[in-house]
């Protein structure tokens, strides 16, 4: 599934994905004080992101909430999107650009070895 989510929906996406199924108080109350978000608001997110097949609810009153859109779905979808926009694509002028820009930790630096060491075995 396809689903491009904006910055408020991954918010709210990030709130179903440590704690669903939640209700419309429950997010309300968990997103107020970060975003000033009203129940309206909520509400208003909560169909969006239902006509775009990211949640669904359980039918019951209260409604619970929950995600159909895995978080790692749309982590790998936002990220493609990123790269082809920002870097045409290409993986390599990212990391260039941050190696100089020296954003990379040492910490980053080892984990992403390992990544490609890993990759390299086909694994």
């Amino acid at each position: 599934m396809k689903v491009n989510l904006s910055d408020g929906e991954w918010k709210l996406m990030n709130r179903l994905w440590e704690h669903a199924p939640m209700t419309i108080t429950q997010l309300t109350a968990a997103l107020q004080p970060e975003t000033g978000w009203g129940k309206h608001t909520v509400i208003t997110m909560l169909a969006r992101l239902e006509d775009k097949g990211a949640v669904r609810h359980d039918g019951r009153t209260p409604k619970g909430y929950s995600p159909l859109l895995r978080r790692q779905d749309a982590a790998r979808q936002e990220t493609e999107s990123f790269l082809g926009k920002v870097y045409g694509g290409r993986l390599g002028l990212m990391m260039s650009a941050m190696v100089d820009s020296k954003a990379l930790t040492r910490q980053d630096i080892d984990e992403l070895t390992a990544i490609l060491e890993s990759a390299k075995e086909g694994k």
